[in-house]
């Protein structure tokens, strides 16, 4: 038996399931991150991405990335939430009233909970997976009003607001810096 193989977009690393390709890239499990597997991988150019939880999820029977052709691709997904020093007043409130008290969300007041890829780029699906089983690599509260999850890939990022009821797209990040030219003699 071979101990690294690639069928039909599935990576398996002595008989184990590892990962799967998506274009040029291999999403693998970092449980599996040596040199013989990165070797290989780049043996046959591709990029390894190393996210926990995919064996699990290969294991559980989910088809992800390539080997699911109709699939649209799945995006990382970040979750931010707020800072334990942050202002207890700021916290699991509604998008509307965080903006009326505070101003938009800023990550100045967050930090990553979760950052790795799920089985799903639907908000209400995350929201549940985040609640009932924390995908491993979670160090976080159950996701909750005031939470912002993001979801990103090579194109960028897209912000949503845990709100009341479902979720509010927002804008979070840096804000835009202008540069301005001034001339000195």
């Amino acid at each position: 038996m071979p101990g690294i193989t690639l069928k039909n977009g599935l990576i398996s690393y002595y008989g184990n399931p590892a990962g799967y390709t998506e274009k040029e890239k291999a999403v693998v499990d970092s449980i599996f991150q040596n040199d013989e597997l990165t070797a290989w991988l780049k043996s046959r150019s591709l990029t390894p991405q190393w996210t926990d939880g995919v064996m699990e999820r290969l294991a559980a029977g989910e088809r992800m990335g390539g080997m699911d052709e109709s699939a649209a691709p799945l995006k990382n997904v970040r979750i931010w939430q707020l800072k334990p020093e942050t202002d207890v007043y700021m916290k699991f409130i509604s998008y509307e009233e965080t903006v009326r008290q505070f101003g938009e969300p800023s990550p100045e007041y967050y930090h990553v909970a979760y950052d790795g890829q799920l089985d799903t780029n639907d908000l209400e699906a995350i929201y549940t997976r985040c609640n009932v089983n924390h995908p491993p690599g979670y160090g976080g509260h159950s996701l909750s009003m005031s939470d912002v999850v993001e979801l990103y890939d090579e194109g960028g990022s897209e912000f949503h607001y845990c709100d009341r009821f479902g979720f509010q797209k927002i804008s979070f990040g840096e804000p835009e810096q202008t540069q301005t030219m001034g001339m000195r003699m």
